[in-house]
């Protein structure tokens, strides 16, 4: 069994690669004279349109009418133009700026109303500066949170010109008892553990832990950056952080993620501290000390379970229709293993017995999206089936995508394919 993720976006998918010249003048001659054009031919090639191939010409034609489709959700305006962004970026850099441009605006926009995007152009260094330092700008420090993966990707992608931005905005967050851990561990990797403000940003963040009812999610996250900075930080300062913290996850409710957060802390202080200074510092704190102790034996986090589909299976099962078997599953399960059942027969030459599958798999999408709920990746599922299908026939694929019931999720197929094209031509 391999997972979803490994069977259309690695197994399928390679990695995506793909002016009218001025003419010179003499300078004129003093005494007003008129200047005259150089009588030497212009041998330089005239800028015009960009002369694209036909796999290229598919791939920014089908991103055009991808972009073009309305998408009511932000969220999956900013999927959609990500990906198209991605997908036209080595074919025509001009197109995909303008799409990171309004991608960061969505972005900025939905932090602006308390929700996280669910990707980040910033995140993943698609914007450019000017436009990474205007987001921090204009970013109020009450949305710390909501925009820590994109704050994280501006310090990262440009420091030179938002270290100093990103950093007064969770300074101000934190005089607000707002804390973004893995934002400030970002700044504070660039500016050096041992640097002062470092240590300021240090001790200031566990004296402004937010209520722990609402943000025990932060436990793991907040005991991996006091794991990081207290070796660095003054002896003094790492104990009494510490204690600040464990304190903190005293309050925080009883799961195997706070026990692995209070684990943490303490394996940190002991090795900051030494064994000995460790033991005098919780005796005294009675609240941290009975944090410790009651924290209970490591227990297994549990993850969420990823949909599988075979592969191999359904290689072993070409020339067998498989249809009637596959139209019990759930819609998601039912969505992948068609998919996968059409690749494995459209690439074994067997078109028509493709077409029968992946006719289930996109109808099986359309009841995905129907259905989808936040805990519910309806996009990633949208986005495999069109990968495996485009595979397969890429001109019918982007045929199937358009047909679609909701226009997001055509988008988001149609892009889809144009993926694949771009990674392995015309089909």
């Amino acid at each position: 069994m391999f997972s979803n993720k490994f069977v259309f976006t690695a197994a399928l998918l390679g990695a995506l690669s793909l002016g009218a010249g001025a003419q010179t003048s003499p300078q004129g001659e003093s005494g007003g004279h008129e200047k005259l054009k150089s009588s030497v031919p212009d041998k330089r090639p005239a800028k015009g349109p960009l002369k694209l191939n036909r796999q290229q010409k598919f791939v920014v034609d089908t991103v055009k009418m991808a972009v073009a489709l309305p998408q009511p959700d932000p969220q999956d305006r900013l999927r959609v133009l990500s990906t198209a962004a991605n997908v036209v970026s080595p074919i025509d850099r001009k197109m995909a700026k303008q799409l990171w441009q309004e991608g960061v605006r969505v972005e900025s926009d939905l932090i602006r109303v308390g929700q996280t995007p669910a990707v980040s152009l910033m995140a993943t260094g698609q914007a450019d500066c000017a436009s990474a330092t205007n987001f921090v700008e204009n970013l109020p420090e009450n949305v710390a949170v909501q925009a820590e993966q994109s704050l994280i990707g501006a310090v990262t992608s440009c420091p030179k010109q938002t270290l100093d931005l990103v950093a007064r905005k969770l300074d101000a967050a934190l005089d607000k008892d707002i804390v973004a851990p893995r934002a400030l561990m970002a700044v504070m990797e660039v500016q050096g553990h041992n640097a002062p403000a470092s240590q300021q940003r240090f001790d200031k963040m566990f004296r402004s832990l937010p209520d722990a009812g609402k943000n025990s999610d932060e436990a793991e996250n907040f005991a991996a950056m006091y794991a990081q900075m207290a070796p660095d930080v003054d002896k003094e300062l790492a104990a009494k952080a510490g204690l600040e913290l464990l304190a903190w996850l005293g309050k925080v409710k009883d799961s195997p993620v706070r026990t692995l957060a209070i684990n943490i802390t303490t394996g940190a202080m002991q090795q900051a501290l030494g064994e000995e200074a460790f033991r005098k510092a919780l005796e005294k704190d009675v609240v941290a000390q009975s944090t410790v102790q009651n924290a209970g034996e490591p227990r297994e986090i549990e993850r969420p379970q990823e949909d599988t589909v075979s592969v191999l299976e359904a290689m072993d099962n070409v020339g067998t229709d498989r249809t009637d078997a596959l139209r019990g599953l759930p819609p998601v399960q039912r969505a992948r293993q068609a998919a996968a059942n059409g690749f494995a027969a459209g690439t074994s030459g067997k078109k028509d017995q493709a077409a029968k599958y992946f006719d289930m798999a996109f109808s099986a999408v359309d009841d995905v999206w129907d259905a989808r709920t936040p805990k519910t990746d309806a996009a990633a599922v949208v986005q495999e089936v069109g990968e495996a299908a485009a595979q397969v026939d890429s001109v019918n694929a982007l045929t199937r995508a358009q047909k679609l019931r909701d226009s997001s999720a055509q988008a988001i197929a149609m892009l889809a394919v144009a993926r694949v094209v771009a990674s392995s031509g015309l089909n």
